[in-house]
This record gives structure tokens, sequence and C-alpha cells, in this order.
């Protein structure tokens, strides 16, 4: 297994555990937030959870407060919201950082691997962020909350998407797809 499969993780009730814990299926990794203007994304990155799931499919959500601290709450905050906003059953993790210094080694790894996102045609979230003053420190850091990262059964990174292609946009939904086969 890949590298990618042992970096140690918790789950958002604290229980250790690893990506290798979902071996042989395809993941789609989503760095999280409860507050900010993408958050009605977990409406979606359910759906595409229950539909794809019966084939060897899962969403893995990872909090992150990296950007315009809009991920504050605590792990139980954050499950609770999950939860009672959005019916979340797809697994969370505890809250981590994406970018600078403190990255996390799972994503200073899918990053590595995939260092550009896929964007919708016509679409500039990078010109977006830019117009608030937003740039990132590196070409290749994750722009915003709800970027996605799609891993193969194989744990290979095979796709990066920005944070405005929605779980249920058929680029996404195509990429997943054709992993599951």
């Amino acid at each position: 297994m890949p590298a990618l499969t042992q970096i140690p993780l918790n789950r958002i009730d604290g229980s250790p555990g690893s990506l290798g814990d979902y071996a042989g299926q395809v993941l789609l990794i989503v760095n999280v937030a409860s507050k900010c203007g993408l958050t009605p994304q977990y409406d979606a990155l359910e759906k595409t959870y229950e539909r794809f799931r019966s084939r060897g499919f899962a969403v893995l959500g990872f909090p992150a407060n990296d950007f315009g601290a809009q991920e504050p709450g605590t792990e139980a905050e954050i499950a609770d919201f999950c939860r009672t906003n959005y019916s979340v059953e797809f697994p969370m993790f505890a809250k981590i950082s994406v970018k600078g210094s403190e990255q996390h080694p799972l994503y200073r790894e899918l990053v590595a691997a995939q260092p550009t996102a896929t964007s919708k045609p016509g679409s500039d979230f990078r010109g977006k962020l830019a117009g608030y003053g937003i740039k990132p420190a590196r070409e290749t850091d994750v722009l915003w909350n709800f970027e996605k990262f799609l891993v193969s059964r194989s744990g290979a990174v095979v796709g990066r998407f920005a944070p405005d292609v929605t779980p249920d946009d058929p680029l996404l939904v195509q990429a997943i797809e054709k992993e599951l086969g």
C-alpha cells in the first residue's frame, strides 16, 4: 500500500484511524467548514456518499479552520452541526490544518501528488479569492474550504477539484464513476 494509507489520523470521536481503514475503496477527501459560504456542499457530499457507497466509495470529511476562521468549533460541536443540519453519515475526522507550517501530513501528501486543482470550465475561483485580497502563499496550496481530492482503490491520488466544483457537478461525478469502474 502507498504511504498515504499509513498516515495516522484521528476520527472526529477521537479514535485512531488511517486511510488504510478504507483500503480498496474510492475516496473523496474534503476539507470542510461549518461557517463557510460553501457549507451547503455538505448536503451534496452526503448524497454523493449515499449514491456510491454500495459500490465501494466513501467521502471523508476533514474539518479545517485555515480559511477565515470558518471552522471554530470543537470536534463534538462539528459532529453535532453536521448531523443536525445535514444528516451527515459519511466518516468525519478530527480538525486538522490543510496548509501552512501546521499542514497535516495527509494534506502534504495529497497536495504533492496533485499540485493543481481542476476547475469548472469558465470558473476562476482563484481569481474570486484574489478579488477579496486572498492569495495562497504557494501556488500548490489548498485554496479554500471544500477542496476535494479523489483517491483510487489502489491509494493513488487521481484528482483534485477546486472548492466550487460541487460534489454533484458532472466533472466530479464522472471522475468518481470512472474510478469505481
